[in-house]
């Protein structure tokens, strides 16, 4: 069993799919490893760390190999030389990339959308959404207080006080709860909404204000897996009037909102924009699935009413040597979960198996991709 690592060619993506970590793990397994020479450097590993973990370094590590691991989905032409049947193991977005999906059936690979890893109890630990969007939420409020021209924290000083900061988080999931946190910890006042009425609880465990609408009854926004769904008409309209009133006292506003599968949905308007305080930063952490906030441009700062605007493209890259070691983790311990001794190789159950699994015997085989 030959496991490849190859570097990531995606624009702007620094992280790298196996950590020297992982590499002895797998080789424990009874795996052979190679890692394309260089796949770590902007994630701040070396050649020689991979080779001293056991793996191979060299030039085309795909040659024969079983299982291919990347952060995003590699090119089917990087994947010549793969054994046939072989698995993709990666984040391969199937929705925005669908057509390479439907090479590798093509080509015979199975391909193994990771970001479609259900969200139950015994796959938390292989779940990469999560793993980088704590990362992310955590980024997004230091790139936001480095723009922000004022302290977070309230200093009492002899020439007089600071006021706190006020630091909205809009989308309660992963990244927003991380956002909380953070915002809490650098000493801003933190309030927070969402559309999923348990995240209540969650909110007010991080001491932070819960903003809720209270006078449409019966919506709980949430849908398979924990994810958030769209919301009725009704409770749109009041959520637009109870959010425009908040926004306008924010210094800080983080929005994090994704439907798996839909553009991000559209949070915070112009009209709302302009009624903030000049100075005020938002961080849109959906940009680059069409952005929470109009006008957001993925990696630009954008000024508009006085207001700056920004959002990575790929926020987790900004954090290359974290993310890479979580991610490295969630693909060791999906494969290792499923490690079958006697055959030498991982063997899927059925219910994370036809979760996940995007292609197989030369079709595309996943149910959400064949609606």
């Amino acid at each position: 069993m030959k496991i490849a690592v190859l570097r990531e060619r995606a624009a702007g993506e620094t992280r790298v799919s196996a950590s020297p970590e992982t590499c002895k793990k797998f080789i424990a397994l009874g795996a052979k490893v190679a890692i394309e020479s260089g796949a770590g450097i902007t994630a701040s590993i070396s050649d020689e760390e991979y080779r001293a973990a056991g793996a191979e370094v060299c030039d085309n590590p795909v040659v024969g190999a079983d299982i291919v691991l990347g952060v995003q989905g590699p090119e089917p032409e990087l994947l010549a030389g793969a054994n046939p049947g072989a698995w993709i193991v990666a984040g391969l977005d199937p929705f925005g990339k669908r057509a390479r999906i439907d090479a590798y059936a093509a080509a015979g690979y199975e391909a193994l959308a990771m970001e479609f890893m259900p969200r139950i109890t015994r796959a938390q630990s292989m779940d990469i959404l999560s793993s980088q969007s704590n990362l992310a939420g955590y980024k997004a409020v230091l790139v936001a207080a480095n723009l922000y021209g004022r302290a977070f924290p309230m200093m009492m000083t002899a020439a007089g006080t600071v006021s706190a900061a006020k630091c909205f988080v809009m989308g309660v999931g992963v990244a927003g709860l991380q956002a909380i946190a953070t915002a809490r910890r650098l000493g801003a006042q933190v309030s927070a909404t969402d559309v999923r009425s348990a995240t209540k609880e969650q909110i007010q465990s991080l001491g932070a204000k819960p903003i809720f609408v209270e006078s449409v009854a019966g919506i709980e926004g949430e849908g398979a897996g924990g994810y958030a769904t769209e919301m009725s008409e009704e409770y749109q309209k009041a959520q637009a009037e109870l959010v425009s009133a908040h926004i306008a006292k924010q210094d800080i506003v983080i929005t994090t909102a994704l439907i798996p599968g839909r553009p991000a949905p559209r949070l915070i308007s112009d009209a709302q924009i302009a009624t903030m305080k000049p100075g005020s930063v938002i961080y849109d952490l959906a940009v680059a699935q069409g952005g929470n906030v109009e006008g957001s441009v993925a990696d630009q700062v954008v000024e508009k009413h006085g207001v700056k605007i920004v959002g990575y493209a790929n926020t987790p890259a900004h954090l290359a040597a974290d993310a890479s070691a979580l991610f490295a983790r969630n693909l060791f311990n999906f494969l290792s979960a499923f490690w079958d001794k006697e055959q030498g190789k991982p063997v899927l159950d059925e219910e994370i198996g036809n979760a996940i699994r995007c292609t197989q015997g030369g079709k595309v085989v996943n149910e959400r991709l064949l609606g």
